[in-house]
This record gives structure tokens, C-alpha cells and sequence, in this order.
């Protein structure tokens, strides 16, 4: 009989380790979920930022390598 409740009371144990670890492993999932829909975001906004960045017009401002130097040199 003892062992009998002994045995009820550890699978009682494992039966909670496991509903707890169910929980934990939804919560992580649906952290990951909403990680990646951030980073699908993130990468659109990059990917059209960078788009504008390339179709700027250039600048009416010489670059420091395209400037003459000044004469007392």
C-alpha cells in the first residue's frame, strides 16, 4: 500500500513537471513567433529604406576625394 501511494504521489509529480513545461514551451513558442514577425518587419523597413537611399539623387556636394585642393598647397 505504501509503495502504491508512493507511486501515485510521484506521478502526480511528473504528470504536474509536465502541464508546467507544456506552458513554458507555448509561452516560448509564441515569443518566437512574434520575434520573427519583428524581424520580417525589420527586414521590409531596411530593404525599403535602403531603396531610398539608392534612388537619392547625389548630393551638389563634392566629396572630400573629388575636391581640388586649396591653392597654398
Amino acid at each position: 500500500m505504501q509503495n502504491s501511494s508512493k507511486l501515485e504521489q510521484r506521478i502526480a509529480e511528473l504528470e504536474m513537471k509536465i502541464t508546467f513545461q507544456e506552458g513554458v514551451l507555448e509561452e516560448l513558442n509564441e515569443a518566437l513567433v512574434q520575434q520573427q514577425f519583428m524581424m520580417d518587419k525589420m527586414h521590409f523597413q531596411l530593404r525599403h529604406l535602403a531603396n531610398k537611399l539608392k534612388d537619392m539623387q547625389p548630393s551638389n556636394v563634392a566629396r572630400q576625394s573629388e575636391e581640388t585642393p586649396p591653392p597654398h598647397y
